[in-house]
């Protein structure tokens, strides 16, 4: 009999013991069984802390909006695994992952490939097939030995660094950014997209002997009066572009990663029609995604202490008033203290749910925990579902609720507001 999209991804959680297994041994060698044609235009790789998703999602736009055909792989999923695989920016089908799953698990034979390397070959191989233009992959975790990475980027990207699973990536800056630079390339175009570049990062790609542009130091965007923008590349400059979605400093620094990866592949390509309508197409979901209703209800991915500073000054410039009430959901290898520490005076009443996957944090754990951090009125909810339901029920219409975290409270979120 054989085996649904659900059979199939139950079935690859449990053939490796453990949920992440670092290292490009195991897929290099399922790689060359595989016998992969890269796509004829170009491999864009994207790594770090915050913005990936956001990064890759303009990419492919761009390139779209100039007539490449485009296949994308980003990871986690909001709501269905076929989020994770984009051709021609469409999800691929339950059909189409099945097919894939087969190929690679023919090819595999006895390797015992973890979740999210069956996966990442799985995408890797239906690209091929595909003969996509180019590829858009986002890294997993961190770089360097990250299952992406047994794919020789020609265009690399770091959004940022920050302090991030330092159970596997190191406890300082410096050593997670040199995990990060692992993606580089000798001789190859890469950019960096915060400031200051840290010298972890900048001594990995030296010794690596890559070509890295920084933001703010080789290309450049700025905001205008009103609501534009200007962006300047290497080759190529813009006034008065229109504003992403959301429209807040941190998502022009994602679109200007992408504008100079993408001059970088060629410069043609960075015409004023095609930006425009990429900056028009790319809005991925839940990033600071704002759902009017009886409530203003606001959905951000947010799980660090980067992106909840990030999301401090978003809610901040937000012209909101009122009580505002946070439904949050965390994973346990996520650092609670510093992500309450960013919201805690913003916050009136917090409901701590436990999100369903295997690394989710206890809901009466995580409560006991935010209190700790300083978070006000803190109540336990449940399930997701009861949360959002919690949240209608002792607030009052017109206020805000803000859920945040993960993406697993966020896609149930959508869900719930049926969005999806």
């Amino acid at each position: 009999m054989q085996r649904s999209l659900s059979d199939w991804l139950a079935w690859q959680a449990g053939l490796n013991p453990h949920e992440i297994e670092l290292g490009l041994e195991r897929v290099r060698r399922v790689i060359d069984r595989l016998s992969l044609d890269r796509p004829a235009a170009g491999v864009f790789t994207i790594a770090g802390t915050n913005g990936k998703g956001s990064t890759v999602s303009f990419i492919e736009q761009l390139c779209l909006a100039n007539g490449l055909e485009t296949a994308a792989y980003t990871s986690p999923h909001l709501i269905r695994y076929n989020e994770r695989m984009r051709l021609n920016g469409k999800e691929v089908s339950d059909e189409w992952l099945i097919e894939q799953f087969e190929v690679v698990d023919a090819a595999r034979a006895d390797i015992p490939l973890t979740y999210f390397e069956f996966g990442t070959l799985a995408a890797l191989h239906g690209f091929s097939q595909a003969r996509a233009d180019t590829w858009i992959l986002e890294i997993g975790l961190g770089g360097r030995l990250d299952a992406v990475n047994a794919i020789d980027p020609d265009i690399s990207v770091v959004t940022t660094i920050a302090l991030e699973h330092q159970d596997w990536l190191g406890n300082t800056i410096d050593a997670i950014a040199a995990e990060k630079a692992g993606i580089l390339r000798r001789g190859r175009p890469a950019f960096y997209g915060d400031e200051p570049m840290p010298d972890g990062f900048r001594q990995a790609a030296k010794q690596i002997g890559a070509n890295v542009a920084c933001l703010g130091v080789d290309f450049v965007c700025q905001a205008e009066p009103g609501d534009t923008w200007t962006w300047q590349g290497s080759a190529t400059e813009f006034a008065g572009l229109p504003l992403p979605t959301p429209a807040d400093p941190t998502q022009r620094r994602n679109v200007s990663l992408g504008l100079a990866a993408v001059e970088a592949l060629d410069p043609v390509l960075l015409n004023r029609s095609a930006v425009e309508r990429a900056l028009a197409a790319a809005r991925p979901a839940a990033r600071f995604q704002v759902i009017d209703r009886d409530r203003q209800w606001i959905v951000d991915v947010a799980h660090n202490p980067q992106a909840a500073e990030i999301l401090r000054q978003k809610l901040l410039d937000l012209d909101a008033h009122g009580p505002l009430t946070v439904v949050i959901g965390l994973l346990e290898d996520k650092q609670v203290d510093g992500f309450v520490a960013q919201l805690a005076d913003l916050a009136d009443r917090w409901l701590v749910c436990s999100v369903d996957v295997a690394r989710g944090h206890d809901a009466q754990e995580l409560a006991a925990l935010i209190r700790q951090a300083g978070g006000r009125d803190v109540m336990t909810a449940g399930t997701p579902e009861q949360g959002f339901a919690a949240a209608r029920a002792i607030s009052q219409p017109g206020e805000r609720v803000l859920v945040t975290g993960s993406f697993h409270i966020a896609g149930p979120a959508l869900c719930w507001l049926g969005l999806y």
